[in-house]
């Protein structure tokens, strides 16, 4: 079993050029249905899976308590390594085709009021080179809609600041051309011109957003300050870096932006995955009618 997988996260990795965050999620869904098949089932070849073998793995991961999305999205990278194993010519038949998707409700994507916004961006104070750092990524990130490993991704050579725009590198190193806005466009290039330098000190990166240390700022470090500076914004709900993206999209659709344009930006491949925002502005636009109307 572990050649077969290794022969298909070679052809997602150089193939279809899939990013690191993406290959450690399928990595771990598939060690998961392997260890099951081998653990449980007795199985090491592919060609000996069944379609009943694949529906007895996800009952067996409903009752270990895992969400019919979860449930979803693990059947989605499975029905991916079957068919890269049938199109391979490594097995004779593909046991997921005919598997449907768990079914769930789709939950509206979190997010903020354009109000706590301001105040999340605000939140960043002083003349530190790290304040000014982190002012400039909380501004590009709402400005541009990046997901956070985009934007800790970042290197000189993305931006295209004469023109006020970036570019980002989405799932499957899809490149795609976003404007900044004169806010971001203005604190990112004093970042540039003055904090940074100071962060580099005398060294040498291409990375945009550099840590107190002058390498790459991770994920996990933008998380934690993301984390500190709602607090500090008295912000009531937990915050993360992807409701800086759903806020963007759905503060852009309530301001009359077309859903295509929205789209484009967010790198989305299928318009239907950007239409979840026009379902949050329903929701609210119901819930203000409840509350405001006579009637209501």
């Amino acid at each position: 079993m572990n050649h077969y997988l290794d022969y298909y996260f070679n052809f997602l990795s150089v193939e279809k050029g899939l990013s690191d965050n993406t290959l450690e999620a399928y990595g771990r869904d598939l060690a998961s249905y392997s260890s099951y098949l081998q653990e449980r089932e007795k199985i090491d070849n592919p060609a000996d899976i069944s379609q009943l073998l694949i529906l007895n793995y996800l009952i067996f991961l409903k009752n270990k308590g895992l969400s019919p999305r979860s449930r979803a999205r693990v059947l989605s990278t499975l029905r991916s390594f079957h068919r890269f194993l049938l199109r391979e010519n490594y097995v004779k038949h593909d046991p997921s085709a005919l598997i449907e998707a768990p079914r769930s409700l789709s939950a509206l994507p979190k997010l903020l009021s354009q109000q706590d916004v301001e105040r999340l961006l605000l939140a960043p104070t002083g003349d530190s080179p790290i304040a000014h750092r982190d002012r400039a990524m909380l501004e590009v990130l709402y400005a541009t809609g990046m997901r956070v490993s985009e934007l800790v991704g970042l290197r000189l050579g993305d931006l295209k600041l004469d023109i006020g725009c970036l570019n980002a590198f989405g799932k499957g190193s899809k490149q795609r051309l976003i404007p900044l806005g004169e806010v971001a466009l203005e604190i990112l290039h004093e970042y540039l011109q003055n904090s940074r330098l100071k962060l580099l000190k005398n060294l040498t990166s291409e990375e945009v957003f550099l840590n107190a240390r002058g390498s790459k700022l991770s994920r996990q470090g933008f998380w934690k300050n993301l984390q500190a500076y709602a607090i500090k914004a008295e912000i009531k709900q937990k915050v993360f870096p992807h409701m800086l993206r759903h806020s963007f999209a759905t503060h852009l659709l309530e301001n009359g932006a077309d859903l295509r344009s929205v789209q484009t930006m967010l790198g989305h491949a299928d318009i239907s995955t950007t239409q979840i925002y026009t379902h949050v502005i329903q929701e609210r636009l119901q819930k203000i009618h409840q509350q405001y109307h006579p009637r209501g």
